[in-house]
């Protein structure tokens, strides 16, 4: 349009490699509104805990509230890693608060991740958690259960820090939680897992659900058990991701078989024992395979045990050994 010349050729002040051409003189174009805005959209979002933002960073510590945290790492790529932490808190340690005929409890988690010179990585999370509303006739009933909540967070591979601290709405009492994270690395053409989660709920999510929501890996929900007690009356949930296997040239699958057994502690009496071929489990690829199984509990007598797993590449001749101990009453 003629209104520009060489000379405005990414020279402009704000760093944009546009000449300034002919709107550069209104209000919406100026440097430092510009500079503002772009500065805005980049912020995290303001935080809503500041009381808990204030304890993550001091040096004096809450635990009156217990809680119990676990975290678990399924790798997607070379990259990044789902962390999945998960926050329980048994009811009856909870105080609830009545209205109207019913009872509930509300607790403020915070959270955030930090290098381990105390860098914070990425924005920090917050959530309530809620146990209820329960009717006032059935508290009891509802005191012998637990509210649970996870979060997923992709983290490059490295050594963080996570900080949670949770206050009771209603009881004002709280809690700080300090661990570091080892985040592992999916390397190319390593036969490697993800970590093994004993699941009280593993089921398979609807289409629209897959990847979304709390407790969710790819298209199954898989929501570990925090204390690892299960009862009789219940099934025992066994989920992993094994990744690399070395690939048949002719079936163009992996050859490699993966043996379960439980063995009681204390007597090393096996209860359980077998094994199946990767190629027969549903999905199963050289380059990523899930393992989903359910076992019944029923023929368990209470007691202590350890899940043991042996994974076999029979071309790379490797073995992986991850296991799990848990309880029966």
């Amino acid at each position: 349009m003629g209104l520009a010349d060489k000379a405005d050729r990414f020279t402009n002040q704000t760093g944009m490699m546009m000449g300034q051409g002919p709107l550069s003189g209104t209000s919406k174009m100026n440097m430092f509104d510009r500079f503002g805005r772009y500065v805005a959209v980049q912020k995290a979002p303001p935080i809503k805990f500041k009381d808990l933002d204030a304890i993550v960073n001091s040096t004096i510590k809450y635990n009156q509230l217990p809680m119990q945290v676990r975290v678990d790492y399924i790798p997607v790529t070379e990259s990044s890693v789902n962390t999945n932490i998960t926050i329980q808190f048994k009811r009856s340690d909870l105080q609830f608060k009545q209205n109207g005929g019913v009872a509930e409890a509300l607790v403020n988690v915070y959270g955030k991740i930090t290098s381990m010179t105390r860098r914070q990585i990425g924005p920090p999370f917050e959530e309530v958690v809620k146990a209820g509303p329960f009717p006032a006739e059935s508290m009891a009933a509802a005191m012998q259960g637990s509210s649970i909540y996870q979060k997923t967070l992709p983290l490059a591979p490295g050594r963080y820090r996570l900080s949670v601290v949770a206050k009771d709405v209603v009881g004002e009492t709280q809690t700080f939680y300090d661990v570091a994270l080892d985040v592992p690395r999916l390397q190319d053409d390593v036969f490697s897992m993800s970590s093994l989660i004993l699941a009280d709920a593993l089921e398979k999510l609807p289409t629209r659900n897959i990847g979304t929501g709390q407790f969710a890996i790819g298209s199954t929900k898989v929501r570990p058990r925090m204390d690892e007690t299960f009862k009789r009356s219940e099934t025992l949930g066994i989920y992993m991701q094994i990744y690399n296997f070395d690939m048949d040239e002719t079936t163009r699958k992996p050859d490699g078989s993966i043996a379960y057994e439980i063995v009681r502690n204390g007597t090393n009496q096996k209860v359980l024992e077998f094994t199946e071929e990767i190629s027969a489990i549903q999905g199963s690829a050289a380059s990523q395979t899930v393992i989903e199984k359910v076992l019944p509990l029923t023929n368990m007598e209470p007691g202590d045990y350890t899940l043991h797993l042996k994974v076999t590449d029979r071309l790379r001749d490797e073995t992986l050994t991850p296991s799990a101990k848990f309880k029966v009453i």
